[in-house]
């Protein structure tokens, strides 16, 4: 007779550093469904509801970071706190000061985690000793939750928005479980009236939420991860061993795995909330599309593009004060976006690669008027993307060395006639990519028409369609789970 290991069951539900929980994973799929079955209980009663939403949003938390779960508390406290002072006073030197602990306590802690190794290995550098670096875990996240909460007191410090009546209200924004750890970014403007309201779910949400959870967990753990596992890390791990074109092969192939994995999160952290009754904002808009690269910053993570955008670029000064001076806050605002992905000088190369492309656009259109024309618009998309496909080099290397020896193989040992052999070596990856970029590039209308085609059908036809995405996903994935690539920054 089978008896419940009870060890074994309690080992699920608490934090394990090499397995941080997931969207993806089949015990979220479980804890979701208990989750949901309270939820539908308690989601008319609104104090109940949040309380219930926040304490298991800080749960969803510690089971991807264990207690530095703490910090969440932390942000949501002093920020609440901040904030309300910030709305009551009108003395401009107090609430600047108010704002700048803000900034101190957010950013504060966003160094520490993420800068703190980078800053030592450079200062050991310039005095020429070894070091080695501090034992210091990287909370999952930290940059979009501190990011979230620092908008929160710059709108009230700007004026644009008044301050919630109770730090409840304001801990349900801070630690929101779908979009907590990875995005998207979202306002307080946007969210907190949500906050107010009884969530209610039409026909139509329910059936978006099934279309973008499930193209979510296609998109992540079908394509993503397949080609992730079986070819793009073989390459960046040694990129000696392969010929250019393999390569080159291996930067498409990781410009679509992050396009799929980041995209997919956010697909199905914004199903899993409207689900639930709330609307998060769109993050991605088939970036590879986009024809300059001001339009691909409109397309790709655009929670944190407007984010810096707007906190960021505008606070430098923007366009307001001259062409020389766009040109260096676009520079700067990139460059710290940059560092804002990770704490190495291929990140700053990355955001400097993005901001003199964005600077360097805006001063050619100001020299030549070049026609809107289909060709000059499929032109502009194959420059855009290989230019993106560049920069995303520096992202993915964990190296410069392996930058170097990318480009080394793609341009002095290509070898372009072990074309056939690599498609025999590689039939399943290579058809995996083939389908994720066909999928990226059809058009937005015949997208609309299959969520539309789920929103229509009957319920036990969309209970059906996921459980068919769910049975492909684990016909395919890997035994160990792949965390999405997001998850360290």
């Amino acid at each position: 007779m089978y008896q419940l290991d009870t060890d074994k069951l309690f080992q699920q539900f608490i934090f394990h550093p090499q397995q941080p929980m997931i969207f993806s994973s089949g015990f979220f799929l479980i804890l979701f469904l208990g989750f949901m079955a309270i939820y539908s209980l308690v989601y008319k009663h609104n104090k109940a509801k949040n309380i219930y939403l926040t304490l298991f949003s800080i749960y969803f938390y510690y089971k991807s970071s264990g207690l530095y779960f703490i910090l969440l508390l932390i942000t949501a406290v002093v920020d609440y706190t901040l904030a309300q002072r910030i709305a009551l006073s009108d003395n401009i030197r107090k609430r600047k000061l108010l704002l700048i602990i803000s900034l101190v306590v957010n950013l504060g802690m966003l160094v520490y985690f993420k800068y703190t190794n980078f800053f030592a290995s450079v200062f050991f550098d310039i005095i020429n000793k070894p070091f080695n670096p501090f034992d210091i875990f990287l909370p999952v996240g930290i940059s979009f939750f501190t990011f979230q909460s620092l908008s929160y007191t710059i709108d009230i410090y700007r004026r644009n928005i008044e301050p919630v009546k109770n730090i409840s209200e304001f801990a349900f924004f801070v630690t929101f479980f779908p979009q907590m750890v990875a995005g998207p970014i979202v306002r307080a403007s946007e969210f907190l009236p949500q906050v107010r309201k009884t969530p209610f779910v039409s026909k139509a949400d329910f059936g978006k939420a099934v279309f973008l959870i499930s193209i979510g967990l296609f998109k992540k753990a079908v394509i993503s991860d397949y080609i992730s596992l079986n070819f793009v890390d073989r390459i960046f791990d040694n990129p000696l061993l392969y010929t250019g074109l393999e390569n080159l092969f291996g930067v498409y192939g990781y410009a679509l795995q992050i396009y799929c994995d980041f995209s997919g999160y956010t697909d199905m952290a914004i199903g899993i909330a409207l689900m639930m009754g709330y609307k998060l904002p769109v993050n991605f808009n088939s970036p590879y599309q986009s024809s300059s690269i001001t339009e691909f910053w409109r397309r790709w993570h655009i929670s944190l593009s407007t984010w810096l955008r707007d906190y960021l670029y505008i606070s430098l000064g923007g366009n307001r004060k001259g062409k020389i001076r766009t040109y260096f806050n676009l520079l700067i605002t990139m460059l710290l976006g940059g560092l804002w992905h990770g704490a190495a000088l291929r990140f700053v190369i990355w955001g400097a690669l993005h901001g003199f492309a964005l600077a360097f656009e805006k001063f050619f259109q100001t020299v030549v008027n070049i026609p809107k024309t289909k060709l000059t618009h499929i032109i502009g998309v194959i420059i855009t993307f290989h230019f993106v496909c560049l920069c995303w080099l520096f992202f993915r290397a964990d190296n410069m060395t392996v930058v170097s020896s990318v480009l080394s193989q793609i341009f002095n040992s290509f070898h372009p006639e072990v074309f056939g052999e690599f498609i025999n070596g590689y039939p399943i990856v290579l058809s995996i990519m083939a389908l994720g970029y066909a999928l990226h590039f059809v058009p937005n209308k015949y997208e609309y028409a299959f969520q539309n085609l789920i929103i229509q059908s009957p319920f036990i036809l969309k209970v059906t369609y996921l459980a068919v995405i769910i049975f492909i996903v684990l016909q395919i994935k890997s035994s160990d789970i792949q965390p999405f690539i997001y998850f360290q920054f």
